[in-house]
């Protein structure tokens, strides 16, 4: 089958792979139809972690059953599935919990598992023709049949549900003022979801001019901070007060606000000058333990200069960590369905597997309105 391949520091190719197969009786084959290229991909595009050459990109994967294994009992060929980026068990500690971002079984002596990412377990990307879903029964949201939705339905497998979940974080309630920092994909929907769950203002922090304007369109305040301190231009705007809650969507790339450098730590500590006193932050942004084109040595290592005396003193509250796909997927699916919710505003392109190494080359400059990609395997 054809794949996207990671060959080194900002180069993918796509190239043969072995076709996947069932390996359990748990397992199923899905035949992609949609595969989209997330944030999270370019930080292995980058160089900027330690995956190897010859990994198989692709953690948002949707399609329709082409193989179903003997002990699969939900599920039939020809079902229309989306998968969570988390692979889970369903069945350890952590999966009964509801925490299958950080399943025990999965990846042994590592809390979570993902498809096509370094160091999240030996399953294989979805950007290529097949995949093997593993626990499928678990694993696999059944779609309605047909393609309608399909850009909606592909936001089910991270962003869609990244974005609430970083509202689950910081305690959204309707009513809330929200400060969304990082108008990329997952910022955009962690807006998105502020405003579906009642919000009364959500700002969006960001300087790409593109994704301020989609910020707009959905009803958030657009917050260029090329223009000025983000946290003043937002407390002009809430009475000199700050929100109630705070979203970081950006993560450990985080850039200065006047210079062209890095500064891991710049997005949560405006937070903690933006959220008022008691309020919350949620972080579904990425943050990592090592990070070998850190700026400087602690960076490197994981380790942030965070205003912690500032937390404390406000008596503010922080959520982090991935999310957990299914705790939120079966929902949201549903608000689709009905019509409540469109999230497929984020994509900006749709392009056969074929066009990857140029869309991972344009997302990653941020150029030509590169906002969110999806991927058609099957063209």
């Amino acid at each position: 089958m054809r794949a996207v391949v990671y060959k080194g520091p900002f180069e993918v190719a796509v190239e043969q792979a072995p076709d996947p197969r069932i390996q359990h009786p748990n397992d199923v084959i899905v035949k992609v139809t949609s595969t989209a290229i997330c944030g999270s991909d370019l930080h292995m595009y980058e160089g900027r972690t330690a995956a190897e050459p010859g990994i198989v990109f692709g953690h948002e994967n949707l399609g329709i059953v082409e193989e179903v294994g003997e002990g699969v009992t939900s599920l039939k060929q020809g079902d229309r599935v989306v998968m969570p980026f988390n692979v889970a068990c369903g069945f350890c500690k952590n999966c009964v919990s509801g925490y299958t971002a950080f399943c025990l079984t999965v990846n042994p002596g590592f809390a979570g598992g993902a498809y096509g990412y370094v160091a999240m377990g030996p399953w294989p990307g979805g950007q290529a023709e097949y995949l093997r879903v593993p626990y499928a029964d678990f694993n696999c949201l059944k779609l309605p049949a047909g393609t309608e939705h399909e850009t909606d339905f592909i936001l089910l497998a991270d962003i869609f549900p990244t974005g609430y979940h970083g509202n689950e974080l910081a305690q959204v309630s309707p009513g809330d003022s929200v400060a969304v920092y990082g108008g990329g994909p997952v910022g955009l929907m962690a807006a998105y979801s502020a405003i579906l769950r009642g919000a009364k203002k959500v700002f969006v922090v960001d300087r790409v001019r593109e994704r301020l304007q989609k910020a707009e369109e959905i009803g958030a305040i657009p917050v260029n901070f090329a223009e000025g301190n983000p946290v003043e231009q937002i407390k002009n705007q809430t009475d000199g007060e700050g929100t109630d809650k705070g979203i970081d969507a950006v993560g450990y790339q985080a850039h200065a606000r006047t210079e062209d450098r890095e500064e891991p730590a710049t997005v949560l500590n405006s937070l903690v000058e933006t959220v008022r006193a008691t309020g919350a932050l949620g972080v579904p942004g990425l943050y990592v333990p090592s990070d070998p084109g850190g700026p400087d040595e602690q960076a490197k290592r994981g380790m942030l200069l965070v205003s912690i005396g500032r937390l404390f003193e406000k008596g503010l509250r922080m959520g982090t960590g991935q999310c957990n796909v299914k705790r939120y997927n079966r929902q949201l699916r549903d608000l689709i369905i009905e019509g409540r919710a469109k999230p497929g505003f984020v994509v900006s392109h749709e392009l056969p597997l074929d066009q990857a190494p140029s869309a991972y080359e344009k997302f990653d400059k941020r150029v030509e309105g590169y906002t969110k990609v999806v991927l058609h395997p099957q063209r």
